[in-house]
């Protein structure tokens, strides 16, 4: 159970690395929602719009991965290891690896399908994507902590 949401995260990424969601595709359906919601726009600049909302897509998306394979990593070095603190970087590591592994095979498999394109510069946005994830777990997390600790002397003083 540890590695499901990893795992459902990884069968997202092969669904979504097929040619139903080939750029022209994702334009079919892409379009109306944001003509419905911003109203009509030219062809090129739908096309520059269009462009930045994969693109974005791949970033938040493998972001999401790379939270999916921390808390698998977490879960497992967490029982192996007895402790939270000093495994949150060695799984975040790991998690920013899978993902990046992810990515790198996504890419590979798009570069048979003539619908898809296959672009290094895809796996770069999907390993800042993955990297920026782990910056803010962990930034969130420190907050948190800080927290605690400041509630926990506040509460000892009273």
């Amino acid at each position: 159970m540890d590695w499901l949401p990893a795992a459902l995260s990884v069968a997202v990424i092969v669904a979504e690395s097929t040619a139903t969601m080939s750029a022209e595709n994702t334009s079919r359906w892409l379009y109306p929602l944001w003509a419905r919601l911003f109203g009509p726009i030219s062809t090129p600049h739908w096309a520059e719009v269009h462009h930045l909302i994969r693109k974005t897509g791949h970033f938040v998306g493998y972001g999401g991965v790379s939270v999916a394979f921390l808390y698998g990593w977490l879960r497992t070095l967490h029982r192996r290891c007895g402790r939270y603190r000093p495994i949150w970087l060695r799984a975040a590591f790991l998690a920013v690896s899978c993902t990046l592994l992810i990515a790198i095979l996504d890419e590979y498999h798009q570069s048979f399908l003539p619908s898809r394109t296959s672009s290094p510069i895809d796996v770069c946005i999907d390993l800042c994507g993955a990297i920026a994830a782990q910056l803010l777990l962990l930034t969130w997390s420190r907050s948190w902590r800080r927290q605690d600790s400041l509630s926990d002397r506040i509460s000892t003083a009273t």
